[in-house]
């Protein structure tokens, strides 16, 4: 007999969004039992390690407006973001702000004593409200402590889900394996809300935690729901060499350099308005034009990089507004950027694609919801601006932990819960993986499929090098590597690890296919052999359903409503 929890609404994944959620939908009612269930600890969720700021109108009065935020964003994602999503983040982010404020959020602070806000890439006014560099860590600690407040929020700190249960059209459930038993459980409930976060492991060169694996995309993918543009993986321009940890856009935003090895200012050729301030998506790509073209240095690690300058800022900035960058670059790099400039190379940071939701972040399943990362309602586009991520998740976590709970105030009558699929994920995570048996190491396979990645799809792609990615990590999901080799019950990170695995060759395959089928350059996809964009043909989302033989990719509308498409230049 399976163990089995009852709850009223699930959310999967403990980070901004799966916290920003769970709080609403405590405010909605008291009498909800919440769980929110994860496989790491709470404050080790990714979002902890967001670092810039988070995106806000705040300052009318001084020049800023609600409209240019909106405009900045559609502008930033090429065209493809859905347009009523994106006025529906700007129009709820203000009030997101005070709130955090409200529940004990240390904001920087201007002069004048009020919230302080910094230049970010793609902007035209100074809106990425930050605390230091660490504004994530601080966001999780606010609204970590004021879930603390409500007595119908429980956390499962360390389950690891393994798959979404449903009727057909109802959610009814989730299968997870609590990692300190190794026991297998259902969880019943009426919603589930699905915040598990980004993809980025799939790239060997990677800003994300190394929890940051795609098991919530691929359990919604495997249920039947579609993942949507799953090919505009955003690299961030400076991640630090060798260990791709994140140099945060703010350390540009406050007047850092991007250096070529001629000591050139590079970015006055690419985007002599914004320089390094410019789209993410823009300043990856002058930077491997100028290493491809034989401007970059050569890393100690034998990789070719660039040079951030931050020396001109003086210690004061570094220290009173980038510790934790100057802390980065001295352990992971043994470099002080008061006294040199740090080594740089553009870096998997951020997935704009996801779970296909519509603007409530509702998906097609009814009872589920997704925010977050992990979710895909077109905010970005085809490329994110820095700070809308974060601001995404706030206010996303708000609006779906809201609608959860309301839909389960409905009282709506519950689908008979569909047990044979429990003992179908059984069967397929048990006999599949655990007892699985091969001679193939499997994290010499997981090395070879971000590897794979960092090479074929990485910031300029071309249709061979996708095809060729596609082909090799087919032959290598063939490979023998579905075994366990520790048969340990107890916190079994060599079970979870395969696991894992198993859900990248998954999300890996949609993303080239989703790449090899938009045959043009928009946003973070750039097509050396289609290299113009291509609204004729291309102005439409990807998305991409789950089928055992292959992949069903097909097409979704993007939603225009003010800003017909124009040439992007910054």
């Amino acid at each position: 007999m399976v163990n089995s929890i009852e709850l009223d609404l699930l959310i999967v994944g403990s980070g901004l969004a799966g916290l920003r959620a769970a709080i609403q939908a405590a405010k909605v009612s008291s009498t909800i039992k919440i769980g929110v269930v994860s496989k790491l600890q709470v404050m080790r969720s990714h979002s902890v390690s967001a670092e810039g700021g988070t995106a806000a109108v705040l300052y009318p009065e001084e020049g800023d407006s609600l409209e240019s935020h909106v405009y900045d964003t559609v502008k930033g994602s090429d065209f493809l973001g859905d347009q009523d999503v994106i006025e529906r983040l700007v129009q709820e982010m203000p009030s997101e702000v005070y709130q955090l404020e409200h529940w004990g959020m240390p904001w920087s602070r201007r002069e004048d004593g009020r919230i302080g806000q910094r230049a970010f890439g793609g902007y035209s006014f100074n809106r990425a409200t930050y605390a230091q560099d660490k504004v994530g860590f601080y966001e999780m600690q606010t609204l970590y402590d004021t879930c603390q407040k409500f007595d119908n929020i429980e956390f499962y700190n360390e389950w690891f889900v393994t798959s979404v249960i449903h009727d057909g059209q109802h959610f009814c459930g989730i299968t997870a394996i609590e990692l300190a038993s190794g026991n297998f459980y259902t969880f019943k409930a009426k919603a589930l809300i699905i915040a598990t976060g980004g993809a980025g492991r799939v790239y060997s060169f990677s800003t994300y935690a190394l929890a940051s694996t795609p098991d919530g995309l691929d359990m919604a993918y495997r249920a039947g729901m579609a993942l949507k543009d799953m090919e505009f993986v955003q690299f961030h321009p400076t991640g630090i060499l060798p260990s791709g940890i994140l140099i945060t856009e703010g350390a540009r935003g406050e007047g850092g350099y991007l250096l070529n090895k001629d000591g050139e200012r590079f970015m006055k050729k690419y985007a002599p308005t914004k320089l390094e301030l410019a789209s993410r998506d823009v300043v990856s790509r002058a930077m491997m034009t100028e290493i491809n073209e034989g401007r970059g240095f050569k890393n100690e690690t034998g990789v070719e990089c660039l040079k951030l300058d931050l020396t001109h800022l003086g210690k004061e900035v570094l220290i009173g507004k980038l510790p934790a960058i100057r802390e980065i670059s001295l352990k992971f790099s043994g470099v002080d950027p008061i006294n040199e400039p740090i080594d740089v190379r553009p870096v998997c940071h951020y997935m704009m694609g996801g779970i296909h939701t519509n603007i409530d972040g509702a998906t097609e399943i009814q009872g589920i919801w997704a925010a977050g990362e992990v979710a895909c309602n077109s905010v970005h586009g085809a490329n994110r601006l820095g700070a809308n991520s974060t601001a995404e998740c706030l206010v996303w976590g708000k609006i779906t932990g809201e609608l959860a709970a309301k839909y389960i105030l409905e009282g709506k009558s519950q689908p008979q819960f569909p047990i044979h699929l429990i003992a179908t994920e059984e069967k397929r995570i048990y006999d599949g993986i655990f007892r699985g048996s091969g001679s193939v190491n499997p994290y010499e396979v997981r090395q070879e499929l971000t590897d794979i990645m960092n090479s074929k799809a990485y910031v300029f792609r071309t249709e061979n090098d996708l095809v060729e990615g596609l082909k090799q990590i087919r032959q290598l999901q063939r490979k023998t590597w579905k075994h366990v080799d520790d048969k340990a019950k107890e916190y079994n990170t060599n079970f979870t690890n395969v696991m894992e695995l198993d859900s990248m060759f998954r999300v890996a395959e949609v993303i080239l296919m989703g790449a090899i089928a938009r045959k043009e350059s928009r946003g973070a996809h750039a097509r050396v052999d289609y290299p113009d964009r291509d609204d004729k043909n291309f102005l439409h989302h990807t998305l991409v359903y789950y089928d055992t033989k292959e992949p069903v990719l097909k097409t979704h509308p993007v939603t225009i409503t003010k800003y017909k498409p124009v040439e992007r230049k910054y």
